[in-house]
């Protein structure tokens, strides 16, 4: 989707910074568009090799408060990954305060495969892959770390419910740069995150949480029987609940006990769907809508493609407001 936060570099500019960053001259380049927020190329060198370049938005553009540095967060986070055992695109090159650029850059080896959200599969090879996904992210959440919430754009806690709550601060505090059309007014809606946020207490170690698992961010091989080849996109990875990983995956929707992504997590680690769960997946949602509404202010989606977004947001987000109120 375009974004205002896409930074725009011609050929000579991605020719030179492929040369200063990897030693080889850019062939033939092309925008992969599927992201919202960081621009993205693959780029085809004159050495052979094919890359996805990553950039960071202009430094003149300010983003949300959870936003800083995200190209940081998504190297640190895929290097994680991949010593865990997680199919991640391979890191080949990072670049941060590139004199040149004015701001970061990432090299990732290209993925031969394709998203899951281009691929047309079999409802019985669909399941299949949730199963398998489900697995990847129960090893990509056994990740633990110092510290609760976004290290890298000074929102922390050192309990869950602390740092879920200064999440919360930090997103509704967007609004007043952003005004944002939201269901509630913010301090309403702070009101009553707060009020159920006691539930969080339960989470006592920070795991990490990809919280971006939607099917254009898992590519495919398809070479033989379908499976999962790659998570991309780690970018908006925090330290928290290992049950928010189930957000992004059910968007708009909410998790049950026979779903295939839920059976395969459990051949990992097991859980409970408990009433507490359902409670802490409601903050989680409700958590994700806001990001999904506030985000537009430092954006200015197309309007078009952003109210297929903006309207289930709102009624989701209305729903669990109404749900936490009673």
């Amino acid at each position: 989707m375009d974004s205002r936060t896409k930074r725009r570099l011609s050929r000579p500019e991605l020719d030179a910074l492929a040369r200063r960053a990897l030693g080889a001259g850019v062939l033939d380049h092309a925008e992969l568009t599927d992201g919202f927020a960081n621009a993205v190329w693959r780029l085809r060198l004159d050495d052979g090799r094919e890359v996805v370049c990553k950039l960071s938005p202009p430094p003149e553009l300010a983003q949300l408060s959870y936003e800083r540095d995200l190209l940081r967060t998504e190297a640190a986070a895929c290097e994680l990954a991949a010593a865990a055992g997680v199919p991640v695109a391979t890191l080949v090159k990072t670049g941060f305060d590139d004199p040149v650029l004015g701001g970061d850059y990432l090299m990732l080896a290209a993925l031969d495969g394709v998203s899951w959200n281009a691929a047309s599969v079999t409802p019985a090879c669909e399941a299949g892959l949730r199963r398998e996904l489900g697995r990847h992210l129960a090893r990509l959440n056994a990740i633990t770390g110092p510290v609760f919430g976004y290290p890298q754009a000074g929102i922390t806690g050192s309990t869950w419910r602390e740092a879920y709550l200064a999440m919360v601060d930090a997103l509704l505090g967007d609004t007043v740069r952003y005004p944002t059309p939201l269901p509630a007014p913010a301090d309403r809606i702070r009101s009553l995150l707060a009020a159920a946020s006691p539930v969080l207490d339960e989470v006592t170690t920070p795991h990490l949480v990809h919280f971006d698992i939607w099917p254009g961010n898992v590519f495919l091989d398809l070479s033989g029987r379908p499976r999962i080849q790659a998570i991309i996109d780690h970018e908006r990875a925090f330290w928290g609940d290992p049950l928010a990983e189930f957000i992004t995956p059910t968007i708009f929707g909410d998790l049950h006990e026979d779903d295939p992504l839920v059976e395969g997590y459990r051949e990992i680690t097991p859980f409970d769907l408990t009433p507490s769960a359902h409670l802490r997946l409601d903050l989680y949602r409700a958590y994700l809508y806001l990001i999904l509404l506030v985000e537009n202010g430092p954006r200015q989606y197309p309007e078009s493609e952003y109210a297929r977004i903006r309207d289930p947001a709102t009624t989701c987000l209305t729903t669990i407001l109404n749900r936490l109120a009673a």
